[in-house]
This record gives C-alpha cells, structure tokens and sequence, in this order.
C-alpha cells in the first residue's frame, strides 16, 4: 500500500502517522486538517508525511486530496463519517473510523444502520470500511467476539470501562471535555431482551468487583457497542438479547454532580438579568486534556491522587447446557508508562495505538473480507492477528471461564 491518507490529525491521527511512518510498504503518508498547523507539524518529524489544508464539509475536497491513496483513515469527529466514506468510495480507497454517529435526529443507532448501509457499495467496490476502530469501540469488540464464539448461545454482554487516572493537577477528562460532558448527557441506547430502548443518563448504577482492584461504581453510558452489536447480534455474536455498555470513574462522578445541579444543561437560564447556557459554561471552564509532551509532562510531575483504570467483558451464556460466564480484561499501559513508551498519555495511547493496528491489518492486507463491518466482524485469522500484535505494544486480553452446574 504505497500512498494512504490521515484525515485529521489530532490525538490518535497523529498516533497513527508516526506508526504508519515505520511500516516500509507505505510510501507517502497525507495529513490532512483544517487545521494547517497541525498538518505541518507532522510534515516536518515525519519523512513520509506531506501536511495540507483540507476542508472535509465537502465530499469533493477530500475526494480531490485523496488522490491516488489506497486507504483513507478517518480521525476526524463522527459527524463527518458518510462525507468521509462518500469520499473513500469515489476515490477508490479502503476507509477506516474510529467512531460512530448519531443521525440528524439524534437516533444512535439509525446512524449505524445508515454506515452499514453502504456496505453493498462498498462490496461492489471491491473495498473495505473497517469502522469503530480504536480501544472501545475496537479493541472491545475483538474482545467480545472472541469470548462470543466460545458459547452455544449468549444471554448478556456487559462491557464496562472504568477510568480512575486522578493527578493533583485537576483534569476531568483526557480527551475533549466538550465531548466527554455531551457523552454524560446523552441518553443511553442499551440492546435488552432483543429490543433497543433508551434510558436515562447515568441509569442502572452498580458497584462491579473487578479483578484486582476492587468494586467501582458503573452506570450505563451513551457508546457505540450497543448499537453495532445489536444488531449483529443474531449473525455474530451467538444471538445476544442484552448488551449494555457501563462507564465509570472520577469523571463519570464528577459528571454525574453537574448534571444533578443542572450544569449538564442545554438550556438557557437567567442569571443577574444574563442568560447563560450551563453546558457551555461548563465546557469553556473545563481544563483541556493535556495534549503536547510539556503538558503531560507537568501533569504527571504534579503527583497522583490515584492511578487505576479497568475495561471489563462480561459475557453470560450456555455452552454444552451449562451456564458458563466469560470474564475479559483488556489491559494497556497506564499514563506514566504510556508516557514512558510513547510521549503520550494513557488515552492517546490506547486508542491510537488500536487504531494503528487496525489500520496495519488494512495496509498489509489482513483484512480480506469487504463492505463496511466494525470489529466483531473479523474472521478469526484477523483477530488473531490484531492480538498478537496488540500484545507486542503491552496491550492484552485476558480470559476467565466460570461454569455453573445446574
């Protein structure tokens, strides 16, 4: 694959051109930003990247800056995703994304309806659209169909993240406050006795007992496996009939205050004769995630009030009539040693980190199945491939079988 182009190179866009800068079958790497800067920084540190301005509201703007390239990697936010595919298609390029969106009506899952749609054309294309590749969605979803395939059937799948990373530098979130309060607020899709239902924000709190750490506190949270794995639940995961997706940790709590206060909200509300919106009030005053090496650096320099973190798949099902439940916990470096590694933060790393091997299985040619699908789609041979490779950068999924006699 000689020439291939990054559409965004924020966090893990940036993560993936310096990865793809080693991989000697890729020739020309093309950073593509409305942010020239951010272009040009790549530009200048990597040999085989070329920085360049693209404005991606138009299909035609990326079809033209795509020229040539086999694969297009889309880093950029979901509402950009069909532009983004649109343009892979009439280039003639292989396409991967590393989130999901919602439609104009807010509908999350139609807006995965409306991506997998386009899986004939991309078929037909002869082409590959490898969507929600990062940690999770991503590295998750290899994760539950490997446990998946282990059973007959499969009652639940509950996949719970739980972040606990705290310095005494006070950053709620590491990655884009903006997104991360809407998240909070959004209200959550969950997949339950074979029917999709919303529910309210920070539903169904429960202490779970991870491993090793101990119970934490998670609710169900706004997140794109529920809607993929919904539906395919029938075709691939041994026909699922609940799927949950639960966030917890000093985010989530801190989130879950705001939005008791009101904080969390879209609407306006008067204040000395003002009218203020909270959630934009909010979102200005929230510190931004540490993005360059200087700012990590002074966070982790400020000390730790705690560093933790844990993402759970939980699977319950039947395997030659017993009950049997499968425990898998995805592990990866924490904020010190992905620092160590990388020069970036925990939530970079993870996710870009992910979302370079899957794009690796794109470049080397992996991937042999075609149309658009996320993870829990590969063939066994790719998963196993994406794994062995994840563990050579410390990321790992271990698995605990339970059986339950009747």
């Amino acid at each position: 694959m000689r020439k291939i182009m990054i559409m965004g190179v924020g966090a893990q866009g940036s993560t993936i051109a310096k990865r793809a800068q080693e991989e000697p079958s890729v020739e020309e790497i093309i950073c593509a930003d409305y942010d020239m800067r951010a272009a040009q920084e790549l530009e200048k540190s990597l040999s085989k990247a070329k920085g360049i301005q693209v404005d991606a509201s138009k299909v035609e703007n990326i079809v033209a800056a795509a020229k040539g390239c086999a694969l297009i990697v889309n880093g950029l936010p979901p509402d950009f995703n069909m532009r983004v595919m649109d343009a892979a298609l009439e280039a003639g390029a292989n396409y991967l994304d590393m989130a999901s969106f919602a439609d104009e009506n807010d509908d999350w899952v139609n807006g995965v309806r409306l991506t997998l749609a386009k899986n004939e054309a991309f078929e037909k294309a002869g082409l590959t659209a490898l969507i929600d590749c990062g940690a999770a969605p991503g590295i998750a979803n290899v994760g539950t169909r490997e446990a998946c395939d282990l059973f007959d059937s499969v009652d639940t799948i509950d996949i719970n993240v739980y972040e606990g990373i705290e310095t005494n530098q006070f950053i709620p979130f590491w990655w884009s406050p903006d997104t991360a309060f809407q998240d909070m607020v959004d209200e959550p899709v969950v997949y339950e006795n074979g029917e999709f239902k919303k529910v309210p924000p920070f539903n169904r709190p429960e202490w779970v007992d991870f491993r090793g750490l101990g119970k934490r506190l998670m609710c169900d949270h706004h997140h794109e496996e529920t809607a993929t794995m919904g539906l395919l639940a029938d075709e691939y995961l041994k026909g699922a009939q609940n799927i949950y997706f639960r966030y917890g940790g000093s985010g989530c709590d801190l989130a879950k205050r705001f939005w008791e206060m009101g904080l969390l909200s879209s609407e306006p509300v008067e204040v000395d004769g003002v009218e203020i919106v909270p959630m934009r009030l909010i979102s200005k005053l929230a510190p931004p995630a540490p993005k360059y090496e200087g700012e990590i650096q002074k966070a982790i320099d400020s000390g730790f009030v705690k560093e933790e973190g844990a993402m759970l798949i939980r699977i319950d099902g039947i395997k030659d009539g017993e009950k049997v439940r499968v425990d898998s916990y995805v592990n990866t470096p924490g904020l010190v040693d992905s620092f160590a590694k990388a020069r970036i933060s925990h939530e970079a790393y993870f996710t870009g980190q992910c979302g370079w091997l899957f794009t690796k299985m794109l470049i080397k040619g992996e991937v042999t199945q075609k149309g658009v699908f996320p993870p829990e789609v590969l063939d066994a041979e790719a998963r196993a491939y994406f794994l062995k490779e994840a563990a050579k950068l410390d990321i790992t999924v271990d698995q605990y079988i339970e059986r339950r006699l009747f």
